[in-house]
């Protein structure tokens, strides 16, 4: 999860030693809370002036390499062959989102994305098919970050990283729980996770070359694209986790919304 247009969900992929995982993720939950807004809604942003700098280091690495590379990873595979790879991407990640939904009290939903992966790893040839659509099980996504929110763990301060790009102290803290708990950054999942990590950074391309126009607007064309990005980031997290206040009749981001967390 995260869908960020940065390589934030590649790095769920690298091994860490098990000593120091029950202290990395007891230091998580504590930053995930160490900084709260006044309400859910206001922007919370105490280290603008460093977000900044780093905002501008991605700007430098998304017209150097991200847009260039999904550029012609776009022009050179065809849409159906972007797709699949992309359901085989999403389809490694449905262990852990099956976990998470059961730390969430959403049994049911858990339960579907075991069915889906079992039934797209089989039939659907290691998920670049989807025929569990046909069965009528959902893709319920989930990453710690979305348990943290159900758990109420408050978003906490915007963050800038390089190359990683916006998050909260919330998702951020989550993502490094995601890290550590991801089945396939094991070193007897290596080979899968190679594959993984192949079919991220291809769905990270994919998904730039897809809201191309979107993110060439908010990067390139506004009068403030740190503040742009910043507003967008928060709007379509929370609006994600339930949380938006926006009237949906007035968001022009409505329609990209939808697209970035039901594809």
């Amino acid at each position: 999860m995260t869908n960020n247009y940065y390589l934030r969900d590649t790095i769920v992929l690298l091994p860490t030693p098990q000593l120091y995982r029950p202290a990395i993720v007891a230091g998580t939950l504590l930053l995930a809370a160490c900084s709260v807004p006044d309400t859910p809604t206001d922007i919370h942003d105490p280290n603008e002036a460093v977000n900044r700098e780093m905002h501008d280091v991605n700007i430098v690495i998304d017209s150097a390499a991200l847009r260039p590379a999904s550029q012609v990873y776009g022009d050179v595979l065809p849409q159906p062959v972007r797709t699949r790879l992309d359901n085989a991407s999403r389809n490694l990640g449905l262990p852990a989102a099956m976990v998470n939904k059961l730390l969430q009290g959403q049994v049911e939903q858990a339960a579907q994305n075991g069915f889906r992966f079992a039934i797209n790893s089989t039939l659907g040839l290691f998920g670049l098919f989807d025929p569990a659509q046909d069965f009528g099980f959902e893709e319920q996504q989930a990453g710690f970050a979305d348990t943290l929110a159900v758990w109420g763990v408050p978003e906490g301060a915007y963050s800038v990283s390089p190359v990683l790009g916006p998050s909260t102290q919330r998702d951020s803290a989550g993502l490094i729980v995601d890290i550590l708990t991801n089945p396939f950054g094991l070193p007897s999942a290596s080979d899968v996770a190679n594959v993984q990590l192949g079919l991220k950074v291809t769905e990270t391309l994919n998904y730039r070359h897809t809201f191309m126009e979107t993110f060439d607007s908010i990067l390139y064309d506004s009068a403030d694209s740190y503040a742009q990005l910043r507003l967008f980031y928060l709007d379509s997290r929370r609006f994600q986790l339930g949380q938006s206040t926006r009237d949906a009749a007035s968001d022009p981001y409505e329609d990209l919304y939808d697209g970035l967390y039901e594809e």
